[in-house]
């Protein structure tokens, strides 16, 4: 048996469960758990009964975003054996960890082979979780659905785990960061990232000042200043979901001619792009670890904004 932090409903607290341990199946896996990160989804699915249709089993074992060893292979598996360092990317048929089936607040997870992502020695387990979503998802939203490149004029809305990951991302392409961050305190991040300069909001710059802006707050406002202030065809992209719903001036979004854009997660060969950025030292996320006996307090932090970087729960 094994115990695991369950999600039974909203507005309810998380339930330490005894489970039987994981069996592999055909084309499966099973993964000895060493690093979940914490993430602001797991907030909202325990807070908002809007992210109850997002599940697709309740009760559940939260925890989307995990790296670990193999520690079992099922029939049919011969891609992977016992002893891979891997990552489970959560955008995969394979279903999503923590919402699909049983995720990393537990220390076991059966998956299928497909959702598998091999993690390079020097990228440690923590950061080898924070890559599964908030790298995954940071880098994809900048790199594919911005479509920044060198010379781009670049605000950055939310300074979180993603936002970190975002700016750095976006700085490596050559762009001209900015960043848009209530948080004064951890502005001086912000040029450690490559920033040019942090202020409260993204309307604190010139209307017309950006060619791309990505929203990794999502707390409606943000999103709607954002189309404000972007210039004549300009790229918005709409990452964070502190709010499940905003609403647009619609005249800003037409005279803009303003793209805006949904962005979801990513794909393995996003992981796979933070992971070389991560080995070869480019890229070196904030992390905060906790154990797993925290977890609920973990979250707690991480909804007051108590939490510097991405908070990841270390099983070693």
């Amino acid at each position: 048996m094994m115990k695991s932090w369950r999600f039974t409903g909203t507005n309810e607290p998380l339930q330490l469960a005894e489970l039987p341990e994981p069996t592999a199946g055909p084309g499966q896996v099973v993964v000895d758990v060493k690093a979940a990160g914490i993430c602001h989804t797991d907030v909202g699915i325990l807070t908002d009964p809007g992210w109850m249709t997002m599940l697709a089993q309740v009760p559940v074992t939260l925890g989307h975003e995990d790296a670990g060893v193999i520690s079992q292979v099922g029939e049919g598996v011969d891609d992977f054996q016992v002893g891979d360092r891997v990552a489970i990317c959560p955008t995969t048929p394979a279903g999503c960890p923590g919402s699909s089936f049983d995720g990393g607040f537990g220390p076991k997870i059966v998956v299928g082979t497909q959702a598998l992502v091999r993690i390079p020695d020097e990228v440690d387990f923590v950061n080898g979780a924070a890559a599964t979503d908030a790298g995954m998802t940071s880098y994809a939203a900048v790199v594919r659905r911005g479509g920044v490149k060198a010379g781009d004029r670049v605000g950055i809305i939310g300074l979180g785990g993603l936002g970190q990951i975002g700016a750095r991302v976006a700085h490596l392409l050559g762009a001209e960061v900015h960043v848009a961050e209530i948080k004064e305190d951890i502005w001086p991040l912000a040029k450690e990232l490559g920033a040019v300069d942090a202020r409260q909001s993204i309307t604190d710059y010139p209307k017309g000042f950006f060619d791309v802006i990505v929203d990794f707050a999502g707390f409606g406002d943000t999103t709607a200043d954002a189309v404000d202030v972007i210039r004549l065809g300009g790229v918005v992209v709409l990452v964070g979901m502190g709010r499940l719903e905003t609403t647009i001036d619609a005249k800003s979004l037409i005279v803009n001619q303003c793209d805006l854009r949904g962005s979801n997660g990513g794909t393995p060969d996003d992981i796979r792009g933070v992971y070389e950025l991560m080995r070869t030292g480019k890229l070196t996320p904030v992390t905060t670890t906790v154990s797993f006996d925290e977890v609920p307090e973990a979250i707690e932090r991480l909804e007051r904004g108590d939490v510097v970087g991405r908070l990841v729960i270390s099983y070693e």
